[in-house]
């Protein structure tokens, strides 16, 4: 079987295929990784084959558009084009969709695909499955968040479907694969393939930390990868950082490379890692405090840790608004995040047992679905259906 892996070029919607695609390929299957130019680096780096297609898109400048508004640090307006109807991201996976699906879908003939399987923002990935004939699969990396798009997407998509020789297709292919525990999940009207969410936060390496001393605690703070790209006033790291830290907790900040120039001067007490993979942080941690987004939200409930989250995109604000849902943590606007506030909820929540409990239970939830190596033979099923219809 080949299996076609489709992204827009965003680092963490790419890391959300990875353990996927490599269950295909340990199962003997050929796995192929199709983005934009911006990302093949990224795509070598954690292992897996690339392809590029399409051309690049100002993707930052895009995410910059829809910040959700605050007093302290003002969204800039970006008018909506016409694609602007339904969430007010799809103008900009209109816009990757564009860039990719004409290389996408002569590459999925071309390499002869069995099987494309999409992030649910990729939405060149089902045109191109429809355009070569075999089915499409959506591997969402959290909560549905297009769901309430879903009447929308045929319409939005037809020019560049057409464009490409297709007609009526579904773009939320034949099957969606969810990594979410059901209690985490938006209710939903479609059949989904459960899959346990197994952490993969990029290629790098690390040590693992040593234990916290007996009777102090910590607390590991993580801004993503995504909001240092908007501006360093969106970069709310080193405040948490500073807001977290007492004399009972101890506080790891996790960044990258290029997020070290904005840490500013940091007390020698908060243990900065960087480039290392959050999941390796988390064995003896108590707390997460971080941006909202989704890989590093599943990342911390698969560890069983309740979250403190600063949401500031609209994607981060749905994940929040999960997690207060399952009372797994608290949620705060960036205007409600000064220091006093952060101090505060950060102390409720390292003394709480109700929001810690609420974690647990998502994490053993969690560990009763399906491993990733488990669903491969569903999705052979798939093209073994696809290829008895067409002898």
């Amino acid at each position: 079987m080949r299996v076609l892996f489709a992204t827009w070029a965003w680092p963490s919607h790419l890391y959300a295929l990875v353990p996927l695609a490599r269950a295909c390929r340990a199962a003997g299957h050929e796995v192929l990784v199709a983005s934009q130019p911006a990302i093949q680096d990224e795509i070598v780096r954690v292992g897996l084959p690339a392809a590029a297609v399409g051309q690049d898109v100002d993707a930052a400048g895009l995410v910059r558009g829809y910040l959700l508004p605050s007093a302290a640090v003002p969204a800039p307006v970006v008018p909506a084009g016409p694609e602007g109807r339904g969430p007010r991201a799809m103008r900009m996976f209109h816009a990757h969709a564009d860039s990719m699906v004409d290389d996408l879908t002569a590459l999925a003939r071309d390499w002869r695909a069995d099987l494309v399987v999409y992030e649910p923002t990729a939405l060149a990935g089902p045109i191109a499955a429809a355009a070569a004939g075999v089915p499409a699969v959506r591997l969402l990396y959290g909560t549905d968040l297009l769901l309430r798009a879903r009447g929308l997407l045929p319409e939005v998509l037809a020019p560049l479907a057409e464009r490409n020789g297709v007609g009526a297709f579904d773009p939320f292919g034949s099957c969606t694969v969810d990594p979410c525990p059901d209690e985490f999940q938006v209710p939903v009207d479609y059949e989904r393939l459960p899959m346990r969410y197994v952490p993969y936060n990029g290629p790098g390496a690390g040590s693992p930390l040593r234990a916290p001393a007996p009777g102090r605690r910590r607390a590991v703070v993580t801004w993503g990868h995504t909001m240092a790209k908007m501006s360093p006033a969106h970069f709310l790291a080193p405040q948490a950082a500073l807001a977290a830290r007492d004399e009972d907790t101890e506080v790891v900040l996790a960044v990258s490379a290029a997020q070290l120039p904005l840490l500013g001067e940091l007390p020698e007490d908060v243990t900065v890692t960087v480039d290392v993979p959050l999941h390796l942080l988390l064995a003896d941690a108590d707390l997460v405090v971080s941006h909202g987004g989704a890989g590093t939200v599943l990342t911390a409930l698969q560890a069983g840790l309740p979250l403190l989250l600063v949401p500031q995109l609209p994607d981060h604000a749905g994940h929040s608004a999960r997690v207060l849902a399952c009372g797994a943590g608290e949620v705060l606007s960036r205007d409600e995040a000064d220091p006093a506030r952060l101090r505060a909820e950060v102390r409720r929540l390292l003394d709480s047992g109700a929001e810690r409990a609420a974690a647990r239970r998502l994490r053993e939830r969690n560990a009763e679905r399906p491993a990733p190596a488990e669903l491969v033979p569903a999705l052979e099923e798939l093209t073994d259906r696809r290829s008895a219809s067409v002898r």
